[in-house]
């Protein structure tokens, strides 16, 4: 598998033409896995170079701010799927206010024919760029007519009645519907947080917890709640519980997002840890004391191995 290389535009060898795609992938779900195979495959095939173009922030962000979307992928954690798609290269813009007045056809001609050589564009079936999203499939096979490149439309991925799209995968996400994501997202939905040090309480009611600070301002969160988990570390992979959000029982404590790894007893504090939400298993209640978190507490550990034991990715 190709190793992709992160570039800018100029910094790709213009030696040979490219099939290239455009987009957010936020998410990198199954319906875009769909379109980077196929760009792989038809650069493979005619000796060009694979070239995906996609944008940090999300442009939204930019034009429309009051209706961008929580990502479902920073750009860190979105070039570390993207690493895994055997692609040549990875174009990360910087979307900007004069970008986002770029008309269709300037995009096109500036960017992807001037500079990245296209001769095939091959894009998703929802796909539109350029200003006000001008860029539909018509425009650009018209704009190819004339520029000397070919356009192609990859149908939708449909995983039960509808088609995979990250808007629907964060529609199920905000409701804690965490399980059922896995299979139109291609993997577990995960998040990330640096290990700091918390109150100290969960090691005294026996189950020790990593304390985790999510500091990803434009990222998704799923609902508060005690999930399921996968968590994985420098030192490995490992199966656990985690709580997100309020602690009731205990009135004055700010909400918190707490770890517990199951089999595992070493000192993590300052760790950058990845936690792949498996399943939720219930929100979060108050008890009348201690005893009764305790038992509760030991019940979802019990459940949380059941369910990550048995996962299969």
């Amino acid at each position: 598998m190709n190793a992709v290389h992160w570039a800018h535009p100029a910094g790709i060898p213009r030696d040979r033409g490219t099939v290239a795609t455009v987009g957010t992938f936020d998410g990198v779900h199954r319906g875009h896995w769909t379109v980077l195979r196929e760009i792989r495959q038809r650069a493979d095939a005619t000796g060009r170079r694979s070239v995906l173009v996609t944008f940090d922030p999300h442009p939204l962000r930019i034009v429309r701010p009051e209706h961008a979307p929580l990502m479902l992928t920073t750009p860190l954690e979105k070039k570390e799927i993207l690493a895994e798609a055997g692609l040549d290269y990875a174009v990360f813009l910087s979307f900007t206010e004069a970008l986002s007045r770029y008309e269709p056809r300037r995009f096109v001609e500036e960017i992807l024919v001037e500079r990245l050589r296209v001769e095939e564009l091959v894009i998703g079936y929802d796909h539109g760029f350029g200003r006000d999203r001008e860029g539909d499939p018509t425009t650009l096979r018209d704009i190819g007519d004339e520029l000397g490149f070919t356009v192609d439309v990859v149908p939708p991925v449909a995983v039960g009645a509808e088609a995979v799209s990250s808007s629907r995968i964060r529609r199920m996400l905000l409701e804690g519907r965490v399980s059922e994501v896995i299979e139109p997202l291609g993997r577990p939905y995960s998040i990330r947080g640096i290990v700091v040090r918390g109150e100290g309480r969960g090691k005294g009611l026996g189950f020790p917890t990593a304390n985790l600070a999510v500091g990803e301002r434009d990222k998704l969160i799923p609902p508060e709640g005690i999930y399921a988990v996968r968590a994985v570390l420098r030192r490995g992979t490992f199966m656990g519980a985690l709580h997100m959000g309020p602690r009731p029982t205990f009135k004055g404590s700010p909400p918190s997002v707490e770890l517990h790894l199951l089999d595992f007893d070493r000192d993590i504090y300052g760790e950058d840890v990845r936690v792949d939400f498996i399943e939720r298993l219930r929100g979060i209640e108050p008890f009348t004391g201690v005893d009764a978190l305790v038992d509760q507490i030991r019940k979802d550990v019990d459940r949380a191995r059941e369910i990550v034991s048995e996962w299969r990715p």
